[in-house]
């Protein structure tokens, strides 16, 4: 154990990443952390370190869980391509087909597509929500059915920030039957051997760092809240401050946070098992003789469907495939 109690395993040839990540402690200030690399389909980095808690009353574990937020939307969107690879979801259907109530408000032909790719213009609820509708899946699903889209869908896009997670959500379960949570842990978490929960039981708590706000932007840094502010009614602060429980960074340690089933930001899972997910998909779609998806569908993760100024994060240009948010040109 280091000095800054650094504990876990790294190969040598990654003896870098170990440096890199003990500095965050050193010069950056860090509280806990994890780290894991996986390499055709082997661990090469898992470390871990520093505390769990504020007071540093509890050490950061092997095991310690964290709060993933939009991490989660890889979890959900693989779930989602699952489901496209066995023929049961066809991303270019309406997803009123799936979810026959969905067609209100002028949204009878907009596609599944859309949903996963932040084009479906339902990056927000126009109509205040009360306080604690986020936890409350027929609540939230009830709000998307009634809303009309904030612009003609397909024709731009704009980050989904929480919405994504009860939109495919709730295609999910009315294709299999199952809600996001127990899918994502039946087909995908407990086959891969990972401690990975959309919605966490509370015989876990006690393993699950808390999570401190950060500070204010760096200069000259956008200021997310403060522009959403300057427009109160529309999509930015909405999506960010409807409901305003949003805007409180201690909800996100609470019991009622956490066993929410929130599928655009709260799984709670490790940086080991995180790892593995993506360690699968880097290969093809396997590890360990668990397939998620054919290797053919591996094309469809990355293949880009929105790129452009983002209407919901101030104009800045993002990129997106079927549900995960791809690296930028340059």
């Amino acid at each position: 154990m280091s000095e800054f109690n650094i504990e876990g395993e790294c190969d040598k040839r990654f003896e870098n990443v170990r440096k890199a990540f003990a500095e965050n402690f050193q010069k950056r200030g860090e509280l806990g952390a994890a780290v894991s690399i996986v390499m055709d389909g082997r661990p090469v980095v898992d470390l871990w370190g520093g505390h769990a808690d504020k007071a540093k009353t509890r050490r950061w574990e092997r095991d310690t869980l964290v709060n993933v937020y939009s991490t989660t939307k890889g979890f959900t969107a693989t779930c989602a391509h699952r489901l496209i690879d066995q023929g049961k979801l066809d991303p270019d259907e309406p997803v009123a087909k799936y979810w026959p109530e969905f067609a209100q408000a002028g949204k009878k032909e907009l596609p599944v597509r859309y949903i996963l790719s932040h084009r479906a213009g339902l990056p927000a609820i126009k109509k205040p929500l009360a306080e604690d509708a986020i936890y409350h899946w027929d609540t939230m699903i009830s709000a998307l059915e009634e809303q009309q889209p904030w612009w003609q869908p397909g024709t731009k896009h704009g980050y989904h920030a929480l919405t994504i997670g009860w939109l495919v959500g709730e295609v999910i379960r009315r294709i299999t039957g199952k809600g996001l949570g127990t899918y994502f842990r039946t087909e995908i978490a407990e086959p891969l051997g990972l401690d990975a929960h959309i919605g966490l039981d509370a015989k876990h708590d006690a393993r699950v760092s808390d999570l401190l706000p950060s500070g204010p932007p760096e200069p000259g840094q956008p200021d997310l809240f403060a522009e959403a502010a300057k427009d109160p009614e529309g999509p930015t602060a909405k999506a960010f401050l409807n409901p305003p429980l949003l805007t409180k960074p201690e909800v996100v340690n609470t019991r009622a946070w956490r066993a929410a089933e929130i599928g655009g930001g709260n799984a709670h899972t490790t940086a080991r098992s995180l790892a593995r997910l993506y360690g699968a998909l880097a290969r093809g779609g396997e590890i360990d003789g668990y397939r998620i998806v054919r290797p053919e569908a591996i094309e469809r993760f990355w293949a880009e469907q929105s790129y452009g100024p983002d209407q919901v994060l101030m104009q800045l240009p993002t990129r997106f495939s079927m549900g995960f948010m791809l690296s930028q040109p340059g």
